[in-house]
């Protein structure tokens, strides 16, 4: 009742109500017209395409296996600081470690799709993490030298864009190599989004520090332990469980900024989607095709946000 006194209360309302629901009636029968006359057959063709590029159909399984090891080393990683409470995290942590080892020796300059955007998000997570951790500390550091060091490097890292680090990584990083020693073009995105997400994921980091009392580290102390010991089993894994949200939140941002890959020649999900629009057969599919990649974006990043969730419940946090 409360729900129709407010839609139909007063004149006003009611013709408010009415006129969205004839908007949102039109923009629907459209969108429905659109959808069931689409040529959606260029999704299906190029299928496979979207999903892994030109990775070939007996390595495929490897190069999953490599995200799903990916994914196994940082779960490590999180139960072995204490974030999470997981069977064994040592154990996972060596699996994930191994796997990531075995499953590395694949063509990467094929990898395209959904793959490498999952690759590159991941990875860079993955590295950025104890990275992120330690110019973290280093920016609370006393040592004048240390907190310099790392304030500037975390400031000059948020204060260009990340086109800008994908740019420099493919023109200036080869001008500081070996002769004759050329990285693939995958592995300089890669570091280029290590780079740009380990900054960020040190000011989320030291937020979480600054929320844990000082009495904690007092604590630690009492208890006989180490400065090192106090960090890594009192006040780190309070800090990270404080931050859940954020490294999650950049988690999402960061597979999304992988689109950016696409101006630089690299065929992630959105190059891939800009080869296919190439081809003069599919002229005109524009909407079919970024639709299919909204969609794809947008059912990954719930499915991490849903596992944020569950990391959140699992930990208590915003609990009482």
């Amino acid at each position: 009742m409360k729900v129709l006194r407010a839609l139909f209360g007063t004149p006003l309302n009611t013709a408010t109500t009415l006129a969205l629901l004839l908007f949102l009636f039109a923009v629907g029968k459209a969108l429905v017209q659109w959808a069931w006359e689409a040529q959606w057959w260029v999704i299906g063709e190029n299928l496979r395409y979207f999903f892994v590029g030109q990775l070939p159909p007996e390595v495929t399984w490897r190069a999953w296996g490599l995200l799903a090891a990916a994914l196994v080393t940082l779960q490590g990683w999180l139960g072995h600081l204490g974030v999470v409470r997981l069977p064994r995290p040592r154990l996972l942590l060596w699996i994930g470690v191994v796997g990531v080892l075995l499953a590395l020796p694949l063509p990467i300059t094929l990898w395209g799709g959904l793959l490498l955007s999952l690759l590159l998000s991941l990875g860079a997570m993955l590295l950025a993490f104890p990275l992120g951790i330690v110019l973290a500390f280093a920016r609370q550091s006393r040592l004048f030298a240390l907190r310099a060091l790392a304030i500037t490097y975390i400031e000059a890292i948020r204060g260009v864009p990340l086109v800008s680090l994908l740019f420099l990584a493919f023109v200036t990083l080869p001008l500081f190599l070996p002769e004759g020693v050329r990285l693939p073009q995958v592995v300089r995105a890669l570091l280029a989004f290590t780079l740009f997400a380990a900054a960020y994921l040190a000011e989320n980091v030291r937020g979480g520090l600054q929320a844990i009392p000082k009495g904690q580290w007092e604590a630690a102390y009492s208890l006989g332990l180490s400065p090192l010991q106090a960090v890594m089993y009192v006040i780190l894994p309070q800090a990270l469980r404080a931050v859940i949200p954020a490294l999650v939140g950049q988690f999402i941002a960061l597979f999304k900024d992988t689109s950016l890959v696409a101006l630089i020649g690299i065929l992630d999900l959105m190059g891939v989607a800009r080869a296919v629009l190439a081809n003069p057969r599919n002229v005109g599919l524009e909407r079919e095709v970024y639709l299919f990649l909204a969609v794809i974006y947008l059912l990954v990043s719930a499915v991490f946000s849903y596992v944020g969730r569950l990391l959140e419940r699992r930990t208590g946090l915003g609990s009482r």
